[in-house]
């Protein structure tokens, strides 16, 4: 939000300087991200000054150009060569002397030079009003008065003002900072109680204008709760035209864009006193009637641009008379009900508007203008009649309006103010310090909280209606504390701490040792969006098991991820668009599905591999597969020390193939290749591996082990071979897992490096494995009778267990 500091002194006389005034500002909650200098005048008119044009004659060498000498104010008058066709001796114009920036566009700009033209040297440049940005007229140069004073710096003259713009990341609760007299209330209180600032908050005054009584109108509610307060008047012999430079230049500092005096004067009000108002064209408003009411489900409606919308049975909507929708009520307007050059008699509308009603409709129609952002954090229900006279006033002024009937006001229940008790230990007790009573009242009072109680325990107040967030008496006191100062409160000499206890080893803890383990490998960590778009969402789920939500910045990603793995693969694609094709990548990150038992969320671990890599310093690079990522993912489970899992093929809807780590019904990992649809659908043209480790079951599993740590022995290791003749069904888990439980103590490793399944052997349901035993002692070198021994028990468990065959 931004606000205008000279807005501000419309209301306050503020002798601080700017940077105080921000620091003032975050102090009290309106945190001040940024400021800008704006000024009236593109530039400032900076080195553009008065100048008297001595002598004005003919060019030497050109028709339609002129030598003059201008007195500017300095030692020696300038020669200055000028194609105006009105220049002529004795005239008082505005001078651009040498090194003057003239903008020619909100980004544009040249700078004068001391230069020759047609062999005169020119020093300087006579300026015409688009040239220096006060109009647009290139017809001939500006002339002046000729009291004009020579020298006089061009800002002086035409009385070009700068402002200070203050950008406030307002948070959602202060609906009562969302204008200028809000935000000055603020700072009021604050210099009332930390500056002695003894002036009272200025109101700007409406003047009372007498109603002609020629139309007219009424409002209906008939939705009181969606529109607790509905208030109108009508104007008629409106002029709408461009609006005056003072009002273009305050919504302008602001980034409002001027459209004409009408418009504009809403604007200036919603702003200025935070009450949005809406002006209709009288001849399009039947019976002259304003009804707050909800339509059907699946109404339609066109909004003011040009879009056709199908309305919510929860969409409050201003109709008029025949009950035709006029605007969204609170959020946008209808195209053909507004405000034109044509129009000459409105219908002005000011109201309150349900909070929750406003956001709702606001949102799902993705339409966040300026006044649903002021309703949905609640506006201030006494003010709507305020606005109106204000307005009035102000088209009275500037668009010669006649107001042609008296305001109406409906308002069908009284909204009862909301009053809180404030106990005085409990204040002190949440702040921290003692305040004392006196200085607790004057800011409340100077926050136009009334004290409507007080006791020796305990004081009442009735809270403003601007303060919609203020219902609890801890509320009341975050008022009190914004105000008294967060840097008032003393830090005391002792700090207090609850010794809680936690799991371990930490989930961080894990993470840190984990990506540590990853970076070492050569890969990078990432982060991915968790929201997606339906088409990439439906290739991990069912729709019933989508999480939806409503993006309001991107409407097509409005899938929460059913799968981290999700934003990954799209990295990736990007990554592979972008020719950087050899990609090592892990990311932390959550999926989201739904169920009738409800909402899911899954903490994962993915790891994605594609390309070549330099994974041997003979052989140089090599291409991507398989075995790849499965050595990333068991080595991650070895430095969580998760060594005991059963293994079996993936049925992962991302996945070709690949295996599936699991102890009993817990998954932990699925590993393999992306299959050739997903890649499709993702726009991927290359193999991409993928795991994705279930970290919650993981991290459980982690802390439950114990790693032990085991010197490395110094006695040599051998290996033997075996070939297995195996029923097609056994996978190399079991086989592995029975040869190191056999084969202990000596039995260092099992690994697979054949699989042999010719046509004739896969007709009798088998197939072959190769495997290699690796054996190691701790503390002797083995003999072959010892190696044998255990390999004999080995295939002995195999062929009674499995029903495996040894082959020669």
């Amino acid at each position: 939000m931004k606000i205008s500091l000279s807005w501000l002194r419309d209301y306050l006389d503020l002798e601080l300087d700017t940077d105080r005034i921000g620091e003032i500002l975050t102090a009290i909650g309106l945190e001040v991200e940024g400021t800008e200098e704006v000024e009236s005048v593109q530039g400032g008119l900076r080195d553009i000054v008065v100048g008297h044009v001595l002598t004005c004659d003919k060019h030497p060498d050109a028709d339609k150009l002129k030598v003059t000498t201008v007195d500017v104010g300095q030692e020696e008058p300038l020669q200055i060569v000028c194609g105006a066709p009105n220049v002529a001796a004795g005239q008082k114009v505005p001078v651009a002397l040498v090194g003057a920036l003239i903008y020619t566009g909100p980004e544009e700009s040249f700078k004068i030079k001391r230069s020759k033209i047609r062999g005169v040297e020119s020093q300087g440049m006579i300026c015409a009003a688009d040239e220096l940005g006060l109009g647009t007229d290139h017809s001939g140069i500006m002339v002046l008065d000729e009291d004009a004073e020579i020298g006089m710096s061009g800002a002086q003259y035409f009385q070009v003002e700068t402002d200070t713009i203050y950008d406030i990341g307002l948070t959602p609760n202060r609906s009562d900072a969302t204008s200028h007299m809000g935000v000055a209330r603020d700072l009021h209180a604050y210099l009332s109680v930390h500056h002695d600032y003894q002036q009272p908050l200025r109101t700007p005054d409406s003047p009372e204008i007498t109603a002609t009584q020629t139309t007219s109108i009424s409002v209906d509610i008939q939705a009181p709760e969606a529109c607790p307060r509905l208030s109108g008047v009508a104007l008629s012999q409106v002029s709408v035209g461009d609006s005056p430079a003072w009002l273009r230049r305050r919504l302008e500092s602001i980034g409002v864009r001027s459209i004409n005096n009408i418009v504009d004067i809403t604007n200036y009000i919603l702003h200025d006193m935070g009450q949005p108002l809406h002006a209709y064209d009288m001849k399009e408003v039947a019976d002259q009637q304003l009804r707050a009411r909800f339509l059907p489900e699946g109404s339609k409606f066109t909004t003011l641009d040009g879009v056709e919308r199908s309305l919510q049975s929860t969409d409050l909507m201003i109709c008029d008379g025949a009950d035709k929708p006029l605007c969204i009520a609170g959020v946008f307007g209808g195209e053909g009900s507004g405000v034109t050059e044509s129009t000459t008699d409105i219908f002005l509308e000011s109201a309150h508007f349900d909070a929750q009603t406003i956001r709702r409709t606001s949102m799902s129609h993705f339409l966040r203008t300026d006044a649903a952002q002021v309703f949905e954090k609640g506006s201030d229900p006494t003010i709507t009649r305020r606005a109106l006279e204000r307005a009035v006033a102000l088209m009275s002024e500037l668009a010669g309006a006649q107001q042609s009937s008296e305001i109406i006001d409906h308002q069908p229940t009284d909204i009862e103010p909301v009053t809180c008790e404030v106990r005085w230990d409990r204040i002190d007790l949440l702040i921290g310090n003692k305040i004392p009573h006196e200085t607790t009242q004057t800011i409340l009072e100077a926050l136009d909280f009334k004290l409507v109680g007080s006791s020796p325990t305990a004081l009442t107040v009735e809270v403003p209606a601007s303060r919609a967030d203020v219902l609890r008496e801890v509320d009341v006191i975050e008022e009190i504390l914004r105000i008294y100062g967060f840097n008032q409160i003393e830090i005391g000499s002792t700090s207090n701490y609850a010794l809680i206890p936690a799991e371990y080893p930490s989930s961080h803890y894990l993470r840190e040792q984990v990506s540590q383990l990853l970076t070492g490998r050569g890969m990078a960590e990432m982060m991915g969006l968790s929201l997606t778009t339906v088409d990439r969402a439906e290739i991990c789920g069912t729709a019933e098991q989508l999480v939806h939500i409503n993006n309001t910045s991107n409407i097509d990603l409005s899938i929460m991820r059913p799968s981290v793995l999700l934003s990954g693969l799209e990295s990736i694609k990007n990554n592979i668009n972008r020719r950087q094709l050899e990609l090592r990548l892990y990311e932390y990150g959550r999926a989201y599905r739904q169920s009738e038992a409800g909402y899911h969320e899954q903490e994962s671990l993915c790891i994605y591999v594609t390309g070549e890599s330099d994974t041997h310093w003979i052989e140089g690079k090599q291409t991507t597969d398989f075995y790849e990522l499965k050595a990333h993912v068991e080595a991650v489970l070895r430095r969580l020390g998760i060594r005991s899992y059963q293994q079996s093929e993936s049925d992962h809807e991302l996945l070709d193939y690949g295996l599936h780590y699991h102890r009993g019904p817990q998954s932990m990992v699925h590993l393999g290749r992306v299959s050739r649809e997903a890649a499709r659908i993702l726009g991927i043209d290359q193999e991409v591996y993928v795991a994705e480790i279930m970290w919650d079951t993981v991290r459980a599993f982690a802390q439950k082990s114990e790693i032990h740590i085991v010197a490395p022995s110094k006695y040599p290791s051998s290996s033997r071979d075996l070939a297995l003749m195996l029923p097609e069904q056994v996978q190399f888990e079991e086989i592995r897992s029975m040869a190191m439980k056999a084969g202990k103590p000596y039995v260092t490793s099992v690994s697979l490096f054949d699989v042999y399944a010719p046509d004739d052997m896969k007709a009798q349901g088998q197939k072959s494995y190769a495997i290699q035993l690796t054996f190691q002692s701790g503390d002797k070198t083995l003999k072959d009778k010892e190696i044998d021994k255990a390999i004999k028990k080995i295939t002995s468990t195999l062929q009674s267990t499995l029903g495996a065959e040894i082959r020669k």
